[in-house]
């Protein structure tokens, strides 16, 4: 073999895969494969706010993980790029925001919303090499190097890659984020890719600054110090679309759209809105990260399909990998 466990994908879940991986059993041998550089895809583009909040019970187990995951990381590195974030919720819907926000948020009533604790935001490209750093002493990283076929055989997988090269591993995890490639195996899973839109805002953002959640929409407006603009994430209903057609930018009906609906909540920023970034992520059909074995020996994984909320969940998605792994050890 060459490998014990090969992770096919490294943006900040695949990255976060292998550091686990690494952390709990160091002898390992692990490869993180990307067709592209570290934290280049959907990592690159990603907003990278983290806020304490999900749909289901497991996506809040899974934020509140993934909060303190990040929280000790800060601590122990005071480098690495995550900012804690005042935040706002506004919302007309009470008992949505509390059955949607973790208890430790401390919802506070404020006019037309509450304010909360435990919001963060990150470069999630710098922060995603950064872990990728970490690890390339005890970790292979093969960048540039697309996997063309994942086949099972009796005693591992075979990995076929766009170089003509074979690679043998004795466990795959997929994180591909929205390259959905081998049909053969992710088709059954019924994860479908939608365009991730953010515009910006060029107004000054400084560190004190708050951001704001518009609950009942699915946006935010998020004050990105680090690049000194904000940032107004919204909603798109663009579906069923693919991440290398998406190289063009923003076309014009982003843009039409983000500012609609940013005049509603803050018309004074619409003039200054006039770029931004445009992306794309998997949706799994229930709208929660999946995170299981994907063939039927149990040798490939597939993490992800975190519906644009890969930073936010990447921990959660790595520790219930590394569970896995730590069983199949065991077996």
């Amino acid at each position: 073999m060459d490998a014990d466990i090969v992770v096919v994908g490294a943006g900040v879940v695949g990255c976060l895969v292998a550091t686990e991986a690494m952390a709990r059993e160091p002898r390992r041998r692990v490869t993180v494969i990307d067709k592209g550089l570290v934290g280049g895809g959907a990592s690159r583009f990603s907003a990278g706010l983290h806020f304490p909040r999900g749909a289901s019970a497991r996506v809040r187990a899974m934020a509140a993980y993934s909060g303190r995951w990040y929280e000790e990381l800060r601590r122990r590195d005071p480098q690495m790029p995550i900012h804690p974030v005042g935040m706002t919720v506004v919302s007309a819907d009470e008992a949505s925001v509390r059955e949607h926000y973790l208890a430790e948020v401390r919802l506070r009533p404020v006019d037309g919303g509450w304010d909360c604790d435990g919001a963060q935001y990150a470069d999630v490209g710098a922060l995603t090499q950064l872990l990728a750093a970490r690890l390339r002493d005890r970790v292979t990283i093969r960048e540039g190097t697309a996997v063309t076929s994942v086949s099972p055989t009796a005693d591992g997988v075979v990995l076929t890659l766009g170089t003509g090269a074979r690679l043998t591993a004795s466990r795959v995890v997929l994180a591909p984020g929205p390259w959905l490639a081998w049909p053969e195996l992710l088709a059954p899973l019924g994860i479908r890719v939608k365009k991730v839109v953010a515009l910006h805002v060029e107004r000054p953002a400084s560190l004190t600054d708050r951001a704001t959640v518009f609950h009942d929409e699915d946006a935010f407006l998020l004050p990105l110090a680090h690049r000194r603009h904000w940032l107004f994430s919204y909603t798109s209903t663009d579906w069923d679309v693919t991440p290398d057609a998406l190289a063009g930018g923003l076309s014009a009906e982003d843009l039409d759209r983000g500012r609609a609906l940013l005049a509603h909540h803050a018309p004074a920023l619409r003039p200054h809105c006039v770029s931004g970034r445009v992306f794309c992520d998997a949706y799994s059909p229930d709208r929660a990260p999946i995170v299981r074995p994907i063939t039927a020996d149990g040798r490939v994984m597939f993490a992800g399909a975190a519906g644009g909320s890969g930073y936010r969940l990447a921990p959660a998605i790595a520790a219930e990998c590394a569970d896995w792994l730590d069983e199949e050890d065991s077996a």
